[in-house]
């Protein structure tokens, strides 16, 4: 009871913040759709259908690490199903459009089109997409949210879990929310694309590969995501 109420005192600091932590940044058969785990205990997040999307998989890699050669599309799958557990714990129901190496499609319009398809199907009410960045010189670093211009509540959603990243991993460069045009952003559900740091960056790259802190990534997601919930019960 008390690690709860700590983590709601904690995502109401996050909400407090989030509202105005909106900058710049560098930036087939169909599988059978995956099971979505029932909720494992009543939580901040109980009557949330959240969708979670690991970037990437089968033949599109993604982003390839610098240094290591890691490919985006193995790192978007951990971090996810770290999510997943993460949210689920929270009293979250959720649903994975890949929990392995796969994709739907290697047209990428369908395989993407594919995944909003679940989140239909499957009656999400907030969708949250991971990835890894990278840009072309090797100075840029920091985890940074997207979401869909003119999406108010997107918006928010993506300041919240903005703030929570920074105040988790304490990046050297503090990014803020930014609206992008991704395609995997384009349903009426608040939905978010979470870059989780930058590949092409040495000292970053270190941590995205660590468990560890792929789980400090994870668990700060969530909490932006309870902040979110928070704040717009309040509203």
């Amino acid at each position: 009871m008390k690690k709860r109420w700590s983590r709601r005192l904690k995502a109401l600091g996050i909400a407090l913040l989030c509202a105005g932590a909106l900058a710049i940044a560098p930036r087939p058969a169909r599988p059978a759709v995956p099971a979505r785990p029932a909720q494992t205990e009543a939580g901040p997040l109980a009557g949330q259908v959240i969708l979670v999307d690991a970037g990437h998989g089968g033949t599109d890699g993604g982003a390839r690490a610098r240094d290591s050669g890691a490919l985006e599309k193995e790192l978007n799958l951990r971090v996810a199903l770290l999510l997943r557990d993460a949210l689920t714990q929270s009293g979250a129901q959720v649903i994975m459009t890949r929990e392995t190496d796969t994709q739907f499609s290697q047209q990428k319009r369908q395989d993407l089109n594919a995944r909003l398809d679940l989140a239909r199907e499957g009656g999400a009410s907030m969708l949250i997409s991971v990835h890894m960045n990278e840009y072309r010189t090797r100075r840029e670093s920091g985890p940074q949210v997207f979401y869909r211009q003119g999406q108010e509540q997107s918006r928010l959603l993506a300041g919240c879990v903005q703030e929570a990243l920074i105040a988790e991993l304490q990046p050297a460069k503090e990014r803020a929310a930014l609206a992008g045009d991704y395609f995997i952003l384009s349903l009426s559900i608040p939905s978010v694309l979470v870059e989780c740091g930058f590949l092409s960056n040495a000292a970053e790259e270190k941590l995205l590969l660590d468990p560890d802190y792929q789980a400090r990534v994870a668990s700060a997601i969530r909490d932006g995501v309870i902040a979110y919930v928070s704040l717009s019960d309040a509203l």
